[in-house]
């Protein structure tokens, strides 16, 4: 029996934002220590179970365990790369200029607006954690209190004035 495969798209085969959080790190390490240590053996010892039970032609119970085991260490590989790979986010305390990590307010109009600007892979815009790579992450980069910053969307203009730079302590 053959498992069907979707064709891969476009976004497929791109590596992962290497910049995190340290708690973002800590999180991948204990989530691939939980695959490597609990997820794995159990799906090895399922395979083998479901091994014993003889023809693998027509055993579908056997074929989906070969299924999920595969799963589990392309998963372990892709963690494991990724750490490998890893840049710790670490702003630097009372920094003039906004960088990687830290913790921005904005004023667009007469409203305020604090964003968090961290690596692309864990932006969450509703809790105001934006990416680096993002439109308005990648025109606060590099600016200073006062500077006022515009932003090209699809239909519109949006223009910042930065008020406040923190260090994050996420």
């Amino acid at each position: 029996m053959r498992t069907p495969t979707r064709k891969p798209g476009q976004y497929a085969h791109l590596k992962p934002d290497p910049h995190l959080s340290e708690e973002k790190f800590n999180e991948l390490k204990n989530k691939l220590e939980r695959l490597k240590n609990f997820s794995h053996p159990h799906a090895v010892a399922e395979v083998k179970r479901l091994a014993e039970m003889g023809d693998f032609s027509e055993n579908a119970a056997y074929q989906m365990a070969k299924g999920r085991l595969r799963g589990i260490n392309q998963r372990i590989l892709n963690i494991n790369d990724h750490l490998k790979s890893a840049i710790i986010i670490k702003p630097i305390k009372d920094a003039k200029i906004i960088q990687l990590g830290n913790k921005i307010t904005v004023k667009i109009g007469d409203k305020q607006k604090t964003y968090i600007i961290l690596g692309s892979t864990e932006t969450d815009p509703t809790r105001g954690i934006i990416s680096h790579n993002s439109p308005i992450g990648s025109a606060l980069i590099g600016k200073r209190i006062g500077d006022k910053v515009e932003v090209e969307l699809k239909n519109k203009t949006i223009k910042y004035k930065i008020i406040k730079i923190d260090h994050n302590e996420t």
